[in-house]
């Protein structure tokens, strides 16, 4: 039996070129296969993260919602719907608004950074180009800082930061005793040193050094206007010492000196007491060429006494001066001829601070317009001048005619006389006038009292006392006389011929000055 092939036999030689076309074909075949599968993994990558990060951003909506719609429960806001189907989908259209919401502001607010962060980088870049760098944001120009106290800028730097507002160290000052407060040193109430705040709310007594006592109707105490010593009022009635120049009253303790007139001088005002007449030239030619230095010369000779009380009572009766003006009388300018008592020689100090061995002598003052100037013995350098020179205006008044000057018009302008020399003195150095030019009051006449250099810190106060006493004087005729005067001296610009002439104008069918 014979087999027959199913294959028919090849007629033709094999090529080889086909086979390697065919394999060329087949290569590239395999490489697009193997760019799809890559682009299709790349894609399912992206498709992948973009689903990962919209489930992300879907899960941070609908946090998002779930905190809104449980603050919308919390407050109130969400309405209550009776059917329960009827809520769920109000619900789930709340929740899918307010995921929808949510997802837009998260886009946008990631669209915003990352346009800021190329922005941010680029102008990095640039100024790195430029090699300097640059704060986004300009610095703001620093406020200059204002002290609390005076208001002015504080430019060294030295500065107190306390209650609230910086101070300049000198302007942080203690309420009570109005000197600066060391930081470490501020009580907690105000502005006080710690120890002032308790002696500012329970303070000591000047004379019996005690605690003042409360009442039912709290702590009741005096205190002088000038020198803000403070003391139980019961001191007032119970025979406690005052200085009859100063006005401060005698400390336990502190013995002040009785002279022979009943009067009291504490140890501050005697140590410049002038205490008879003798001492009282040099202050008689220094007031003289203080009123030839104002062009008010005076020119008639008279003389000057120091007196005791009673020698200056009696001088003012046989004057016929009416005092009903409650205003202690220091010292007088007589026209009427008269016997003088006055104190020849410095009487001294004997037992328990008294003055003994005064030795004194009579004499008659006649005439002239001017008979004599009485001052009261004892007080000190600067309250006699202060006295001399109010009387010296009487006498220049009397010596030149003005004899029908309205009361309260002539006392005043005599003690703004008297305020000028005060003045004169407040400035106890070469610099006098300089420093007097800068203020209202014009510069008087350089003194010749005492040298600058000699004065004690009682006697500057002294001054600033003496002075406090003629602006604040509400008397009827020396304060109010004064505050009239004075500002007639001022709209004058100080000339004192032109006040004097406005004051004869206005003295005019008034009384006549009994002074």
């Amino acid at each position: 039996m014979g087999c027959f092939s199913c294959f028919s036999p090849s007629t033709t030689q094999d090529d080889p070129s086909e086979d390697h076309y065919k394999t060329v074909i087949k290569i590239s075949r395999h490489e697009k296969e193997d760019g799809i599968v890559r682009q299709k993994r790349e894609k399912a990558e992206q498709v992948q993260t973009e689903r990962a990060k919209e489930m992300s951003l879907k899960q941070f909506a609908k946090e998002e919602a779930k905190r809104r719609l449980q603050e919308s429960k919390e407050e109130g806001k969400r309405k209550q719907v009776d059917d329960d189907d009827d809520q769920v989908d109000t619900e789930q259209i709340e929740m899918n608004e307010v995921m929808e919401e949510s997802l837009k502001l998260f886009q946008k607010e990631e669209e915003k950074r990352r346009l800021e962060k190329s922005n941010e980088e680029g102008k990095r870049k640039q100024v790195e180009e430029e090699g300097q760098f640059k704060h986004s944001k300009d610095k703001e120009v620093a406020l200059p800082s204002i002290c609390n106290g005076c208001k002015s800028e504080i430019k060294d730097g030295l500065s107190v930061k306390a209650f609230g507002d910086l101070w300049h160290p000198h302007c942080l000052c203690c309420l009570h005793c109005h000197k600066p407060i060391a930081l470490d040193k501020i009580a907690k109430r105000g502005k006080f040193h710690k120890s002032c705040y308790k002696e500012h709310r329970h303070p000591t007594c000047c004379v019996c050094q005690k605690k003042i006592p409360s009442t039912e109707e709290g702590i009741k105490y005096n205190e002088h206007p000038f020198w803000k010593e403070k003391y139980c009022p019961c001191h007032d009635r119970d025979g406690t010492a005052k200085c009859c120049s100063c006005e401060r009253l005698e400390p336990r303790g502190t013995n002040f000196v009785m002279l022979g007139d009943d009067r009291w001088l504490c140890l501050q005002c005697i140590g410049s007491s002038v205490m008879d007449t003798y001492e009282c030239i040099d202050l008689h030619v220094e007031i003289r060429e203080f009123f030839d230095g104002l062009f008010l010369p005076v020119d008639k000779e008279f003389p000057l006494l120091l007196v005791e009380k009673q020698a200056l009572n009696k001088a003012e009766k046989e004057e016929k001066i009416d005092y009903q003006h409650a205003v202690v009388t220091r010292g007088i300018c007589l026209s009427e001829e008269q016997n003088v008592t006055s104190v020849k020689e410095r009487p001294k100090r004997g037992p328990n601070n008294t003055l003994i061995n005064m030795v004194t002598e009579t004499q008659m003052v006649s005439g002239c317009e001017v008979t004599a100037i009485l001052i009261i013995y004892g007080l000190p350098r600067l309250l006699t001048g202060y006295i001399l020179v109010h009387e010296m205006m009487h006498a220049y008044l009397r010596l030149n005619g003005y004899k029908n000057l309205k009361l309260e018009l002539e006392e005043g302008l005599c003690q703004v006389l008297g305020l000028r020399w005060l003045e004169s003195h407040t400035f106890p150095s070469d610099d006098a006038t300089a420093a007097s030019s800068s203020s209202n009051t014009p510069p008087a006449a350089a003194s010749t009292l005492k040298k600058g250099d000699d004065w004690s810190d009682f006697e500057k106060k002294l001054v600033e006392f003496c002075i406090h006493q003629i602006k604040e004087d509400d008397s009827p005729v020396y304060g109010l006389g004064f505050k009239q005067v004075h500002e007639i001296w001022v709209s004058n610009h100080y000339s004192l011929k032109d006040t004097l002439k406005d004051i004869v104008n206005a003295s005019k069918n008034a009384p006549v000055s009994k002074f």
